[in-house]
C-alpha cells in the first residue's frame, strides 16, 4: 500500500510540476514575443503556435488537477434538499461518470491523436499529435483521479462559512 501512495504521490508531483512548467514556459515566450515585436518590430513565427500549444496543455493538465485536487464546481441546490441517502447516490453516480469521462478521453483522445499525426503545425514543424496528445494524457489523470474520488467522501470542495470581502 506505501508503494502505491508513493506511486500517486510522485504521479501527483509530475502533473503539478508539468503544468507549472509549461506555464511558466508560455509566460516566458509570450513576454519575448511581445517584447520583440514592440521594440524590434519582429515577431518570430513559432511564437504564436507554440504559446498556443503550451496553452492548451496547461489547460487541458488543469482540468486533471482540479479532479485531484476538487476544485471543479458543483451545483448542489436540488441534491442538497434530498435525503442523505439520495445524496450519496448522487455523488457516486456523478465520480462513475467523470471515471467515464475519462476512459473517453482516452480512447477518442488517442484515437485523434493518431489522425493528426500526419498533418504538421505550420510555425513550428512539429505533428499536430503533439497538440492532440494532450487530451489522452488528461484522460489517463481523470481516470486516476476519478477511481480515487470513489474513495473520498465527495466531490466538492465544501466552502461554507466562507464570506466575501
Amino acid at each position: 500500500m506505501n508503494l502505491l501512495k508513493m506511486l500517486k504521490r510522485s504521479l501527483d508531483r509530475v502533473l503539478l510540476v508539468t503544468a507549472l512548467t509549461l506555464l511558466a514556459v508560455m509566460v516566458l515566450i509570450i513576454v519575448v514575443q511581445v517584447f520583440s515585436r514592440q521594440i524590434f518590430s519582429y515577431t518570430p513565427s513559432w511564437s504564436e503556435e507554440l504559446s498556443r500549444v503550451l496553452f492548451v496543455w496547461v489547460s487541458f493538465l488543469g482540468i486533471a488537477y482540479g479532479f485531484k485536487e476538487k476544485l471543479h464546481i458543483g451545483v448542489g441546490l436540488v441534491v442538497n434538499m434530498l435525503p442523505e441517502q439520495v445524496q450519496k447516490g448522487f455523488d457516486y453516480l456523478a465520480k462513475v461518470i467523470v471515471i467515464g469521462l475519462g476512459i473517453f478521453m482516452i480512447y477518442f483522445g488517442w484515437q485523434f491523436t493518431m489522425l493528426m499525426g500526419a498533418s504538421t503545425l505550420p510555425g513550428l514543424g512539429l505533428p499536430s499529435s503533439v497538440l492532440y496528445a494532450s487530451i489522452p494524457v488528461t484522460g489517463i489523470f481523470v481516470t486516476l483521479y476519478g477511481i480515487e474520488l470513489l474513495f473520498k467522501k465527495g466531490m466538492h470542495r465544501n466552502f461554507d462559512g466562507v464570506t466575501e470581502g
